[in-house]
């Protein structure tokens, strides 16, 4: 390593925040992103360990160790050489990941870990801004074509390494501009959306075709498109948002979060919203029903629009402030986090499950809710939820958003005419070459795991993408049985 004391003589230094006061008032990124010079201190942190388990704790193997070291020494073209070799679009996940190699860094067993997340945006940043990523298309092209459904994080990473292997990459996409719940479910504070931008103009000079404003299932047959293409991946994502179907439920007021993530960053980009169907928290009491980043995405939001209050509730207990017995080092640990966006105010209340909906002349007023204690059963796996007696509490609401995850794709259409198997969950099957029930049809991200992270779906993204130039490029039986 550049510097073996480095993490002895160096403390942990964090990017800060812009003051409350200022970045309320705006949908910028709420970050001050440290120098150069200060990145580089921080990327002399890394220990020479020996095992770096943030190389295991990281979905996509980033080379942490190795692009640190050199970040120290000043070699920043090769440290951005070793970045991108994993990692398609660091500059998106060192803007919204959370960093679950950082909790595996072995210098964080006794001190505080290295700034790896901060480290690979300052990387990135430093390669756009010195010209070192420019667009690079294939040498040759392999005459194969491929269809990515869904331009999220994973199909954008399928895209990108499909095309690198010299394959014909089309993206479709159901919606105006590329980049999933990337452009349409993160909001600008957190990821501005320049960012996809600039990468999806690099993709498309790179030879990758993106469509939008094109549903396949619906603006574009499916059995079509099959015949069409030599190979298809989908990655639409999970999309179809839990719901909480207790008495009141039709009362107006309430909406998934992402409804209204998702309208709000369009009006940010510019979008005209329809009069009457406009979903906006100010002035009003608002009460957030889900404790994980897309419930404080919503907080953050209310908040930039003036709510008159937030209060956010979670039916699980609040989280323990350090790691327990039960989530040892390098596992990542669910431990008490405050955002930015609970910074900017917000009330937050746990064990805290929800009865019914209340409402006056059709629309929300408040909610009545009851206090809940987990408890471990002989013969359950899990703890047993159980209301506390005389715990029953109301919350007055005049806008309620369920941020409660998701339960799997949307079935109608794109998958039910493709005709593929899905499991249990119902998420689409695949087999261990991410291959669907259907000859030639794959599947990646969200859309055959469930709801995850970012960096998961990107990982995903570049597996299938293997996957199928290794399909793509076997040989086929021809007409007489004999290998082509």
């Amino acid at each position: 390593m550049g510097d073996v004391r480095g993490f002895l003589e160096v403390e942990r230094k964090t990017s800060g925040y812009r003051p409350v006061s200022e970045r309320v008032k705006d949908h910028k990124d709420v970050t001050v992103p440290l120098s150069d010079e200060d990145s580089r201190k921080q990327a002399s942190r890394c220990m020479d360990c020996g095992t770096p388990f943030c190389h295991w704790g990281c979905p996509v193997g980033n080379y942490i160790p190795e692009w640190n070291d050199l970040m120290w020494r000043g070699q920043w073209g090769k440290a951005f050489q070793l970045l991108s070799a994993a990692n398609n679009f660091p500059e998106i996940t060192g803007r919204v990941c959370p960093a679950i190699c950082e909790y595996a860094c072995v210098l964080g067993i006794n001190d505080d870990p290295v700034t790896v997340k901060e480290n690979e945006l300052a990387l990135v940043e430093y390669a756009f801004s010195n010209g070192l990523i420019k667009p690079c298309p294939p040498e040759a092209r392999t005459g194969k074509t491929v269809a990515v459904i869904g331009s999220g994080p994973a199909g954008l990473a399928c895209a990108d390494e499909l095309n690198k292997a010299g394959h014909q990459v089309t993206v479709f996409e159901k919606d105006d501009k590329p980049g999933g719940i990337l452009r349409y479910g993160i909001p600008d504070f957190k990821l501005e959306k320049w960012v996809i931008d600039r990468r999806v103009e690099i993709m498309k000079e790179e030879g990758i075709k993106f469509i939008t404003l094109v549903e396949v299932g619906k603006d574009y047959e499916t059995k079509k498109l099959i015949e069409q293409y030599d190979s298809i991946c989908l990655t639409g994502g999970s999309r179809v948002p839990r719901d909480i179907k207790i008495e009141g439920r039709d009362l107006r007021g309430i909406h998934f979060a992402m409804d209204y993530l998702t309208q709000e960053n369009r009006r940010v980009s510019g979008e005209t919203m329809e009069k009457g169907k406009i979903i906006t928290a100010s002035g009003k009491k608002v009460v957030v029903i889900g404790g994980g980043d897309t419930g404080s995405d919503c907080v953050g939001m209310a908040n930039r629009q003036r709510a008159h209050r937030i209060v956010q509730i979670e039916v699980l207990p609040k989280p323990a402030e350090e790691r327990t017995e039960q989530c040892p080092w390098p596992a990542y640990p669910h431990i008490f986090k405050t955002t930015s966006s609970h910074e900017e105010g917000c009330e937050r209340k746990w064990s805290v499950l929800t009865k019914k909906f209340i409402g006056e002349n059709g629309k929300i007023k408040k909610l009545s809710c009851v206090k809940i204690e987990f408890e471990n059963v002989p013969g359950n796996k899990r703890p047993v939820m159980k209301e506390i007696s005389g715990s029953t509490f109301e919350i007055e609401a005049d806008l309620i958003l369920f941020a409660v995850g998701f339960v799997h794709p949307q079935h109608q259409g794109l998958l039910k005419d493709a005709g593929v198997a899905l499991d249990d969950q119902g998420n689409v099957e695949v087999d261990a070459d991410f291959m669907t029930s259907v000859d030639k049809v794959f599947s990646a991200g969200d859309m055959r795991n469930g709801q995850s992270l970012v960096v998961r779906a990107i990982a995903d993204g570049r597996c299938a993408a293997r996957k199928i130039d290794k399909y793509l490029n076997s040989p086929v039986e021809n007409s007489e049985g004999a290998n082509a």
